[in-house]
């Protein structure tokens, strides 16, 4: 599903105009963004957790050059669902 997808159904379940609700869509995933951005998770009851993990350094092998690279510790984003959520999915 699509960004706009998902705008079309919510315009058409709230009765919101559709710029409306790719405006809001936009910015929540700016806040989302910025959040995680800034080392704050996101918490959302019900549905899950935007959050920051760490990935600890490492040493991997460039087997072309046959030379040992040192990847420096770094964070990434990921999603962690909610309990009600992932029984859902599950259920389909």
């Amino acid at each position: 599903m699509t960004k706009a997808e998902i705008a079309n159904e919510i315009a058409k379940k709230t009765g919101i105009d559709k710029s409306t609700t790719i405006e809001v869509i936009e910015q929540f995933m700016t806040v989302v963004k910025d959040s995680l951005a800034h080392g704050e998770n996101v918490y959302l009851r019900g549905f899950g957790s935007f959050i920051i993990k760490e990935r600890a350094e490492k040493t991997a092998r460039n087997i072309t050059k046959n030379t040992a690279v040192i990847i420096p510790a770094h964070n990434i984003p990921a999603f962690k669902p909610a309990p009600v959520f992932k029984e859902a999915v599950a259920k389909g």
